[in-house]
C-alpha cells in the first residue's frame, strides 16, 4: 500500500437519493455534450425534451398515432387503462390495443417496458 492510499479516509456511503441525485446530474451533462436539451421531440400531439427521449426510441416515437401518444402520457402520469379510458372517451379494451400496438412499434418487451417508457418521457420532475 503507497502511502496516497493509506491516508485517504473511506468515503462515507452514499443515501440514495444522493445516489439518484449523481445519476441524474451526470445524465443531463451528457445529454448536454450531445446538444439534446436544446431539441424538443414531437410524440403525437405532445412535445417532450429532448433529454428525455432515449435515442433508441426516437424513430418509433414518432409513428405513434394521436391516440397511442395519449394513452403513452396518461400512462407515464400513472393512470389506470379504466381511468385512461374515461378521459379518452374509449373502452379499456381500446387503451390496451393502442399499448400493444405502442408496444410493437417501440420494440419494446411489453406493459412493464411500456409504463417505464411513457414515465421516463410523461413523469412530471417538479
Amino acid at each position: 500500500m503507497t502511502s496516497a492510499t493509506a491516508l485517504r479516509a473511506p468515503s462515507p456511503p452514499q443515501s440514495d437519493a444522493e445516489q439518484l441525485a449523481q445519476l441524474i446530474a451526470e445524465l443531463r451533462a451528457a445529454e448536454q455534450r450531445r446538444g439534446a436539451t436544446t431539441r424538443e421531440i414531437r410524440i403525437g400531439e405532445f412535445t417532450v425534451p429532448g433529454w428525455r427521449v432515449p435515442l433508441l426510441h426516437l424513430a418509433g416515437l414518432q409513428t405513434l398515432t394521436r391516440n397511442e401518444a395519449a394513452v403513452l402520457r396518461f400512462l407515464g402520469w400513472g393512470r389506470a387503462n379504466g381511468d385512461i379510458g374515461t378521459l379518452l372517451n374509449m373502452t379499456e379494451n381500446t387503451v390496451r390495443t393502442h399499448m400493444n400496438n405502442a408496444i410493437r412499434k417501440l420494440d419494446l418487451d411489453g406493459v412493464r417496458e411500456l409504463n417505464s417508457l411513457a414515465g421516463l418521457l410523461f413523469l412530471p420532475l417538479e
